[in-house]
């Protein structure tokens, strides 16, 4: 899917799954409601996930349908959820426990870093925490300081985890049925901001209708989108843009509104990292941006703009730029000023095409 600008169709075997328009809060509760029936080793687990079906009812029905020791509410104790996930990974079973938002997610730390992550090296091989820690993630809802951090970089950091970030109903779909099958820990953040439609993002301009965004067409049924696959959301030849999760669907309005020829990469998967799409993108542009929500200082822009001088010194025409967050506390009132947007987007745009 590297390379291509048109979604292949999913299929299984030879038979094309049908299609139709949903949003990705609808893809999400799909991928988790046919991996609990495929699969009798996956629970899921998290707080109000049950009865209730999630604070973003990403799990609505599921408890009613396969019953209430496979999907199950927990104590409000991020750090027992995610150390339970870890024992049931390793006794045998396929564990997908919701963080509620990724903001509560750090009590859960060290059962993700020194067990999760390091339980198949630790026990050479004998035992593996085949784990999905779904979570919703950034701004968007106004939810102030501790419902909207994008805290990505930290588990880049780690090896051991894998951290997926999907941008489109599609890849949300297929990238968790991909990640609940994968036996390695997997972090799985979902942009909430487009749960129920990819937007621009623009807070001052009408949301496009999700039922008629090409994004939201999703195959029936089972299919995976392969971790450490970028997808190539447009072709260009101006420069490069590397994003993931809302700032996608926001890099690609300003370079339409602009007029811009430019190639943007949805990484969609961080670790593992499809280095050779960013090579090959990069060297045939030239020049290189890189959009993302979080933080500044040591986000994954950082690491993304490392490798590309490392890999791409000779073909750049101009320094890497980056557009991020602010390094502030994440401000409640002005949060969509603190969001990467058309303004501060464009004014990178025109300085690498100057230079």
């Amino acid at each position: 899917m590297s390379g291509d600008t048109a979604q292949e169709p999913a299929s299984l075997g030879d038979n094309v799954l049908p299609e139709r328009r949903i949003n990705m809060i609808e893809a999400i509760n799909e991928a988790l409601d046919i991996m609990l029936t495929r699969d009798p080793d996956v629970i899921i687990m998290g707080e109000d996930v049950g009865y209730f079906g999630g604070v973003f009812r990403a799990t609505a029905g599921l408890q009613a349908k396969h019953g209430k020791n496979r999907v199950f509410d927990t104590p409000i104790s991020e750090c027992g959820i995610i150390g339970a996930a870890v024992g049931m990974g390793a006794y045998g079973l396929r564990p997908v426990p919701e963080i509620q938002f990724a903001d509560y997610i750090y009590p859960g730390l060290d059962q993700l870093i020194s067990e999760a992550a390091r339980l198949r090296y630790r026990s050479a091989g004998d035992y593996i925490a085949p784990m999905t820690v779904r979570s919703p993630f950034g701004g968007g809802i106004f939810g102030g300081q501790t419902h909207s951090q994008s805290p990505e970089a930290l588990f880049t950091h780690v090896a051991g985890l894998k951290t997926v970030i999907p941008a489109t109903p599609y890849d949300a779909k297929g990238l968790l049925i991909a990640a609940i099958e994968d036996n390695d820990p997997v972090i799985f953040f979902e942009p909430k901001r487009i749960y129920n439609g990819p937007f621009t993002g623009f807070y001052d301009q009408p949301v496009e209708p999700w039922k008629k965004h090409p994004d939201s067409v999703v195959p029936e049924g089972y299919y995976k989108v392969p971790l450490g696959k970028a997808r190539t959301v447009r072709e260009g030849e101006a420069l490069t843009v590397l994003t993931y999760g809302t700032m996608v669907h926001v890099a690609e309005a300003v370079c339409r509104e602009k007029g811009v020829d430019a190639e943007i990469l949805d990484l969609r998967t961080l670790v593992p990292l499809d280095i050779k799409a960013i090579e090959a993108s990069v060297e045939k542009t030239g020049r290189c941006l890189i959009v993302h929500e979080a933080t500044r200082t040591s986000g994954f822009g950082a690491e993304l703009s490392a490798l590309v001088t490392e890999r791409c010194f000779y073909h750049l025409e101009a320094p890497v730029e980056r557009v991020t967050g602010f390094d502030t506390p994440y401000p409640h009132s002005l949060e969509w000023a603190y969001f990467p947007g058309p303004v501060r987007i464009g004014e990178a745009i025109d300085k690498l095409l100057s230079e």
